[in-house]
């Protein structure tokens, strides 16, 4: 991409060599990051480097975050527009760079004009095979996977993307951790069977098949947002579970009337303040039915239910769905693990947890993945 010592610009597509993170449809043309987390990685030899970005939105505008050799040295909103962006210039033009550029904020199913692609590439140097990671992880969660509030001081509470971080979060950490690769797959007040609010719409489940189901809009449909996902292209050998917060907040929070039907959804309390059995017994088939769907999917991989990060409410509940699959089916590779829950000194933004919350649950899951993919490494 070097002629007479001057930059050259090439389409994504055209680049031998790069790696892409996160659930996509293929396409580079140009590659679109649907996904918290998501990323384009490149090892390139030479001095300077530009990307060219695209965003769009109706309200909730994207941000990135960009990483030389695993250290994030910027991060940033992209505005409205499409534009060259500079990652890096004046550097040793012999050494290799690790380049990394992730989206920071979750996909958003209220804002249909959220948009954040990359088309192009400019640099002088060389672009170098980046080799896979040991293991391959897949998380799957709500605002904690998201890492909503692991940004900003702890009395902010605007619902703002700025807040949101896929780096500084437990999902990246684990990762780096036990030199894996990984990917996302997170809504902020979503549960297993119903949102925060009992809306029973709101659940991750139903859309796990699909590359990112639960964006509307005919722009996210015309980019393949709806398809089903390949999953024979990407196994991991573990799928992270941290799903069940937002169900427990369902049972203190109104119930939710669908505008449609006019029905209303309610996770309900008992008079002396303890949850209905009945809709546990719901939430817990929700999960046990979810196993099933994970584990048609990812045929070989370890299920790890990790949830506790802000209380255990439902941890009985996860705890029963997860036997009762086990039970039912003989698969032992499905199992649960309680994370260490925010502590005041580790709260975040929007009382959620902090980068510290983040650090400890991501040295604890660590752990307990390394001896359950890895034992006696």
């Amino acid at each position: 991409m070097e002629e007479n010592g001057k930059l050259q610009a090439a389409a994504l597509s055209e680049v031998a060599h790069l790696k892409v993170h996160g659930r996509t449809t293929g396409s580079l043309s140009p590659l679109t990051l649907f996904w918290t987390g998501s990323a384009v990685e490149f090892n390139i030899r030479g001095s300077e480097l530009w990307i060219e970005v695209e965003a769009d939105y109706n309200q909730h505008e994207p941000w990135i975050s960009m990483l030389i050799n695993n250290v994030p040295v910027s991060r940033q909103m992209i505005t409205a527009g499409r534009r060259w962006i500079c990652v890096f210039r004046g550097m040793n033009g012999n050494a290799v760079k690790n380049v990394r550029i992730v989206r920071e904020l979750q996909a958003m199913s209220d804002d249909p004009g959220c948009l954040l692609q990359i088309h192009a590439v400019k640099s002088g140097g060389e672009f170098l095979p980046v080799a896979d990671k040991a293991l391959k992880l897949e998380f799957i969660g709500d605002s904690i996977t998201s890492g909503e509030g692991v940004v900003g001081a702890k009395p902010e509470e605007d619902w703002i993307p700025v807040w949101f971080s896929a780096t500084v979060n437990y999902t990246a950490m684990t990762a780096e951790a036990l030199d894996a690769d990984y990917r996302v797959i997170s809504q902020s007040g979503w549960g297993v069977l119903t949102s925060w609010d009992n809306n029973p719409s709101r659940n991750i489940p139903q859309y796990y098949s699909q590359v990112c189901g639960l964006l509307g809009g005919e722009r996210n449909e015309a980019l393949g947002a709806l398809q089903i996902n390949d999953f024979e292209a990407w196994q991991p050998d573990a799928v992270v579970i941290n799903l069940g917060t937002n169900d427990g907040g369902a049972f203190y929070s109104p119930e939710w009337n669908d505008p449609l039907s006019g029905k209303a959804y309610k996770q309900r309390l008992n008079e002396d303040g303890s949850f209905n059995e009945h809709d546990l017994e719901a939430f817990e088939r929700a999960a046990e039915a979810f196993l099933v769907k994970l584990r048609y999917y990812n045929p070989q991989a370890q299920l790890v239910w990790a949830y506790g990060m802000l209380g255990t409410p439902m941890m009985p509940a996860i705890c029963r769905a997860v036997d009762s699959y086990v039970s039912r089916s003989g698969d032992k590779r499905a199992s649960v693990f309680q994370l260490p829950d925010m502590t005041p000194e580790s709260a975040g933004a929007r009382s959620h947890p902090g980068r510290l919350a983040h650090e400890h649950a991501a040295q604890a899951l660590s752990g307990y993945l390394q001896n359950i993919l890895r034992p006696g490494y």
